[in-house]
């Protein structure tokens, strides 16, 4: 792969083309849609966590609310506002990669790792707080402040859909980083090659997406 910098009098970086792609729009273009069906099937997962929530909510609509209310709502919302702002700069990292301005797009990643680092530390300190007083799920509940039939179901629901949203946070992560590492490193992402910040952007577009739904759906009962 040709590796420079776009800046003025050098030549634009320009991506390695796969054997079986005629071009690199159709290569840049399976690309983009393989990653549209893999979000397809993340959110069929989620939407089946979501099912559930429905279904246990309708049926103990008073341990629900009164579960919600034990929740962290100053913590959530400052854990909404972080993601939202990486969005803006996971989007922000493919506009310079367009642009072929490596520098900047390390900057904005770096940016986003740092607010998901954030968001996980916040989420750390909800989780010890519960197990400490004990809203835990299942049979592991001991709280004595609500003793509600469901109360034990709605913090099942709880764990196992933020855990698996964590989960989604540090793949994303993941990710990213290499992105931030390859544009410091390589510094070949320009006009013609930024579909792996795009692919990379696009994911975590969809973390930030679950957690929009699962805040009012956790916290705002």
């Amino acid at each position: 792969m040709q590796s420079s910098v776009s800046t003025a009098g050098a030549a634009a970086p320009v991506p390695r083309l796969a054997m079986h792609f005629a071009s690199l729009e159709v290569q840049n273009h399976a690309a983009r849609l393989g990653m549209w069906l893999f979000l397809a099937t993340e959110i069929l997962l989620f939407a089946g966590l979501f099912v559930c929530y429905g279904v246990y909510r309708f049926l103990f609509p008073d341990a629900w609310a009164a579960s919600s209310r034990s929740l962290d709502l100053t913590l959530g919302t400052v854990n909404t506002v972080v993601l939202i702002t990486s969005s803006l700069t996971a989007a922000l990292a493919v506009h310079y990669a367009k642009e072929g301005k490596n520098k900047a797009v390390a900057v904005q990643i770096a940016l986003t790792l740092l607010m998901a680092c954030g968001f996980l530390v916040i989420k750390y300190f909800e989780y010890s707080h519960k197990f400490h007083i004990g809203t835990l799920p299942g049979r592991y509940y001991f709280y004595e402040g609500i003793q509600l039939p469901g109360a034990p179901l709605y913090f099942t629901v709880y764990f196992f859909s933020t855990a698996l949203h964590g989960l989604h946070v540090l793949i994303g992560m993941a990710v990213l980083t290499f992105s931030m590492v390859r544009a410091l490193k390589k510094a070949d992402f320009g006009p013609n090659n930024y579909t792996m910040v795009e692919l990379g952007s696009m994911y975590w577009h969809l973390v930030d997406l679950v957690w929009i739904f699962l805040f009012p759906m956790l916290y705002l009962v």
